[in-house]
């Protein structure tokens, strides 16, 4: 069976096996605890001066699941857009290759130094919305040093300025030089709205709003059900805990999908993705011999 499937079945394989998912748990237990509290002895004093009827409860609940339904939605849709943008670089990557490597007529060596450069912008795109340390296919390349703030904006002007330069030597013409930058205008595009998505978080005071309605819901369910449930409140706060917390930290990880969590982007296989697809194209294209002029 595939290791994907694997890690998808069941439901407490992928608690054990989620770092997400296990501090989510945790939470919930420390909730659960604290919902025996209205159902301890010396607690009875209490309970009687903090009864919260079950409507008033009922009625927070209900404003609370609008709030996360519209939380969840809009991390996911960054996640969605994100993925879009990624998919969308990909394509262009593999055009690209295939009009270096079929629409004109380069030399070896200047076709092979293209081919680097497409496949290096995958990953520094990836490290620069990372913010991580260059990966190993970057510092390879001529013309590259720590220097460097836009990676993406560097590889993109390289090839830029290898299309100036076959444009000089007589290897495109005019038509063929229009073709290619439509791509690598549309690169430079797609960075852009990764960073724009990356830079542009939901606002910080409805992520605290959010938590705060989550909080005060979560420490007045044990005393608004305790009358009617007894020591059944225990089991009931922690499931709604865990319910309730995971989809606001499930929220926090997804609206961040540029990073290496389990809900991210799998940018790595992306980024493999281009490499496989710009080396296989450019390897195919050197099998059938060219005439330079």
């Amino acid at each position: 069976m595939p290791e994907y499937h694997k890690n998808k079945r069941g439901l407490v394989g992928p608690l054990a096996r989620s770092r997400t998912l296990s501090r989510v748990a945790v939470m919930a237990v420390v909730f659960g605890i604290y919902g025996a509290v209205p159902e301890l002895p010396w607690c009875s004093e209490f309970r009687s001066l903090a009864n919260i009827p079950a409507e008033i409860h009922a009625a927070l609940t209900l404003v609370l699941g609008w709030l996360l339904v519209f939380r969840t939605n809009t991390a996911y849709g960054r996640w969605w857009d994100a993925r879009k943008v990624w998919g969308e670089i990909v394509s262009v990557s593999r055009t690209l290759a295939a009009k270096y490597a079929h629409m004109v007529n380069l030399p070896e060596e200047e076709l092979d130094a293209a081919g680097r450069y497409l496949v290096a912008f995958s990953w520094g795109l990836r490290d620069h919305l990372r913010d991580a340390a260059t990966s190993e296919t970057l510092t390879k390349l001529e013309g590259y040093d720590e220097t460097v703030k836009h990676v993406p904006g560097f590889l993109v002007d390289r090839l830029y300025k290898s299309l100036y330069q076959w444009k000089s030597n007589g290897w495109i013409d005019g038509a063929d030089q229009r073709v290619i930058d439509v791509d690598l205008h549309r690169l430079h595009e797609l960075a852009g709205k990764c960073e724009s998505i990356r830079l542009t978080r939901i606002a910080s005071s409805y992520r605290v709003f959010v938590r705060q309605c989550i909080a005060v819901c979560l420490l007045s369910l044990p005393w608004g059900i305790t009358a009617d449930f007894g020591w059944w409140t225990v089991p009931l706060t922690a499931l709604t805990a865990y319910f309730m917390l995971g989809l606001e930290v499930v929220a926090e990880h997804v609206e961040e999908p540029f990073g290496d969590d389990e809900d991210d982007l799998d940018l790595d296989r992306l980024c493999t993705a281009v490499t496989d697809s710009v080396q296989e194209t450019i390897a195919r294209a050197k099998q059938v011999p060219k005439m330079v002029e």
